[in-house]
């Protein structure tokens, strides 16, 4: 039966090359299906073929100067542990140039850096807002699970609360954890430094071994700056005094960078700055450069790509651009393993790119810091907004307009202020109980402090179903929520509870190295039906 005519076609320029292919013209196929299928084939390569005029495709065969059979173009294979940066993987132990972002109050949980890890990806727990009893507790069930990695904790910065920081690094050193996700920094803190410095020492023919990774996720120049340069003197010379570390490793911490590699986080879930990747990314590739060239450092600090990350084609898109590895986020809180709910988990299945909103946050709400929120089927943004209102407005919560109050208590914190007072500092005395005494003087203090127990338990209240609160949920997502959702709309994927963590970060890695490989062939003059751009995830 003779195949069916094919709509792929050839740029006369290609056959200029005058490359020929040898091999059994049986194995030459000319449907699209079957074409796509070859290419689909990651390991195989896929040759094009211009035979008995006619284009078709075969995976067998040769290269032959000598051959008879016009060759159009190579689609050599490619497996998606062959994208992004070598170094990268041998650095964590990770057969992927890719890694599951960190996502605060466990949301990237136990279970999720446990799936992935075991599966050869590396993941970032997210230790931010994590009492230190339980992030211990974490760090041992990680490392039993997976001995030899890979896997990350994070370190958030938060401005009003260093203790929790600290805590963190103490964690961290005493247990041995090899690499931390450095996230919310606006400058460096002498416990981060602590954690990168303590972790040098002299390797062979007088190369710096570096022992403790750093991840620095950031969006700003000024920041990304602070983590590619060296650490500065100051912190280093108060280190060497506390006996904290050696002279020697303060030495070396001068010859290095502060992180090993920038995480540059574009339009995403939670905190954020809303910038665009494709302007964001070169502009930080750019500065790495510029700063290496004034060091010259043995080893520079690698770029990757973070915000927006949810599809093949954004993958593909960072990695062409210059990323040494890519970063999910939103999407993998969608996914089973993720440390929140059902209700949750069913609301990102259905959100489209403009059902987010950003909102005040938990940890710099007096700054006025904002992070991206769902914003379909809760009333978190809304409420959330007219807070930070409130705070800019008033100066105490007696100064709150009685109607104002009034609404507050019976329609966010559902009690009265006073009661969330109390609560308030309960909380803080188990944390950092320097707070309370802060706002015992300071009325503004107070405030927020009682608006933050609304904006840090809306987390909680989303990542445990807690009934009666669904409106109350603060469910951190960025617009790629929705660029996956359409996606997968018609494949497996679409339903919330198909959605393991393995199975779409595979997917969009293995969609990336297929659409790597067409564009290649595109780039030799062959022109492909439509339906060639699009990779359907498979189970």
């Amino acid at each position: 039966m003779t195949s069916k005519p094919n709509n792929i076609e050839l740029i006369s320029a290609v056959q200029s090359e005058g490359l020929s292919w040898s091999g059994s013209t049986s194995s030459i196929v000319y449907d699209e299906s079957a074409i796509q299928e070859m290419l689909l084939d990651l390991e195989q390569p896929v040759f094009l073929l211009q035979y008995d005029n006619r284009i078709g495709a075969s995976n067998s065969g040769k290269i032959d100067p000598n051959g008879d059979t016009p060759l159009l173009g190579v689609a050599n294979p490619l497996t998606a542990d062959k994208l992004g940066d070598p170094h990268f993987k041998q650095d964590y132990q990770s057969r992927y140039a890719s890694y599951a972002g960190s996502m605060a109050h466990g949301i990237s949980s136990p279970e999720m850096v446990v799936t992935l890890g075991k599966n050869g990806y590396l993941a970032s727990y997210g230790a931010g807002g994590v009492i230190p009893a339980q992030l211990e507790e974490t760090i041992q069930y990680l490392q039993k699970e997976l001995p030899a990695g890979p896997y990350a904790f994070n370190l958030i910065h938060n401005p009003f609360f260093e203790a929790l920081e600290k805590n963190a690094v103490d964690l961290y050193l005493k247990h041995r954890i090899r690499t931390v996700e450095a996230s919310a920094y606006m400058e460096l803190t002498p416990y981060v430094v602590y954690y990168r410095a303590a972790g040098l020492e002299q390797g062979q023919n007088g190369n710096i071994r570096i022992n403790n990774r750093i991840i620095a996720k950031i969006s700003r120049r000024e920041v990304a700056t602070k983590f590619m340069e060296p650490a500065p003197e100051k912190f280093l010379s108060r280190l060497v005094e506390q006996q904290l570390i050696t002279q020697d490793q303060a030495n070396m911490a001068g010859k290095v960078p502060m992180a090993d590699d920038i995480t540059v986080e574009a339009d995403s879930g939670g905190h954020t700055d809303n910038r665009p990747l494709v302007s964001l990314l070169p502009s930080m590739i750019a500065l790495r450069n510029e700063i290496q060239d004034k060091y010259g450092y043995q080893l520079p600090a690698r770029v990757g790509a973070a915000g927006g990350i949810a599809t093949p084609e954004s993958a593909l898109a960072a990695y062409m651009m210059g990323a040494a590895y890519v970063v999910t986020g939103s999407v993998n809180q969608g996914c089973i393993e993720a440390g929140t709910s059902d209700h949750v988990r069913s609301l990102l299945a259905q959100a489209q790119m403009a059902d987010v909103a950003m909102a005040p946050a938990f940890d710099m709400f007096e700054m006025g810091g904002k992070l991206q929120v769902l914003r379909r089927g809760t009333l978190f943004a809304m409420r959330a907004q007219k807070l930070g209102e409130l705070y800019r407005n008033c100066s105490s919560i007696d100064d709150i307009p009685a109607i104002e109050r009034d609404k507050l208590e019976k329609q966010v914190f559902q009690k009265s202020l006073d009661q969330v007072w109390q609560e308030t500092i309960d909380y803080f005395k188990e944390r950092d109980p320097e707070q309370i005494a802060k706002a015992d003087s300071n009325p503004k203090k107070k405030m927020a402090l009682v608006f933050r127990w609304y904006l840090g338990l809306a987390s909680h209240w989303a990542n445990s179903g807690l009934k009666g609160r669904e409106m109350d949920y603060q469910i951190f997502c960025g617009p790629a929520m929705g660029a996956f959702n359409d996606w997968v709309r018609g494949s497996f994927l679409e339903k919330a509870e198909n959605r393991g963590v393995v199975a779409v970060t595979r997917n969009i890695l293995n969609g990336t190295a297929y659409l790597y490989r067409l564009q290649q062939l595109k780039l030799k003059g062959i022109v492909f039906p439509a339906v060639f751009d699009r990779f359907i995830p498979r189970p």
